[in-house]
């Protein structure tokens, strides 16, 4: 009998609080408040550039939503992403554009370029440079060291450009898969997170890898061999190639070349792929992306210009 009163009793509480709340007037004010942003020059900059021809996104202001809270992530510098908008405008969008047409880059480039100023490291001491996600978008840390890195283009390379050009692979994958026979050039040497220990840090192309991270996985060998391709001259490319080679130091032969085939093969299968399902030819991305990149090194590129 209690319970029964006792619920009576909350029933009866419940209807007071609805009528005393249909009798308050609704605001007129709406709960969703506009940005207070103003539209600053590099804004109008990246409109007549990114999103005007591309449809593309940079998103330089700090956004929590965009950052990983498993990380310590602070802020893009505002000079920085400048320089690197125009960067990543002139090495990798247009270089495309120019190499593989227009079409291609507004199809299946990321709409969405999230900076974020400072690299994201794990507890195994790697550090992570950037991500894609959902074929859609790619984050790209360490942006307030760019200046550190403007002039060196080997350094340019290995923390941002390379980064996009790999993260751009899988995007690409995520929309038309690449052949799975490269799985299988060197279906045994994958290691996943092992990929960092001293066991596989060196030594990786006489074991057939462009670099200690493509012994990862298949799927980040694929973008790793795309990526290393596209951002070294032709003599850079033939260097890592010969390293690949297992000399006799006394007889100056080669006594094995497994490591050379497995590359020259998967570097075959990344070519085709390319040329069959997207019509391009992977010889010209790269001649565009390396003659873009020396001129960004030697400064005859404005990357400051807003205008």
């Amino acid at each position: 009998m209690k319970k029964y009163i006792l619920g009576l009793s909350l029933l009866s509480m419940v209807a007071v609080g609805l009528t005393s709340c249909s009798d308050d007037d609704l605001s007129d004010q709406s709960v969703i408040v506009d940005s207070k942003t103003k539209q600053n020059d590099f804004d109008k900059w990246l409109y007549n550039n990114f999103v005007v021809p591309f449809n593309i996104e940079i998103q330089y202001r700090y956004e929590d939503n965009e950052s990983d809270m498993q990380y310590y992530d602070v802020p893009a510098d505002l000079k920085q992403s400048v320089e690197l908008a125009h960067i990543i405008k002139y090495t990798c969008v247009d270089a495309y554009t120019e190499a593989a047409g227009i079409n291609f880059t507004r199809n299946y480039f990321p709409k969405l370029f999230s900076f974020l100023g400072e690299f994201e490291y794990e507890n195994n001491g790697t550090m992570k440079l950037g991500t894609a996600e959902g074929g859609k978008k790619i984050r790209l840390l360490g942006v307030n060291h760019l200046d550190e890195y403007i002039t060196n283009r080997a350094a340019l390379d290995e923390y941002y450009l390379k980064t996009i050009h790999h993260e751009f692979v899988h995007i690409v994958n995520q929309t038309k898969d690449y052949p799975r026979e490269f799985d299988k050039v060197t279906a045994s040497g994958y290691v996943n997170d092992a990929w960092s220990s001293d066991n596989y840090i060196t030594g990786y192309t006489r074991r057939g890898f462009v670099s200690a991270y493509s012994q990862k996985e298949a799927r980040e060998d694929f973008a790793e061999m795309v990526s290393e391709y596209v951002t070294k001259t032709p003599a850079q490319w033939n260097a890592l190639l010969k390293s690949a080679l297992v000399v006799d130091a006394t007889t100056g032969k080669v006594t094995d070349r497994t490591g050379y085939d497995a590359l020259l093969k998967k570097l075959d299968i990344c070519k085709r792929y390319y040329r069959e399902t997207f019509n391009i030819d992977l010889d010209k991305v790269r001649d565009e992306v390396v003659n873009r990149e020396t001129n960004v090194v030697n400064g005859h590129v404005d990357l400051k210009s807003l205008k």
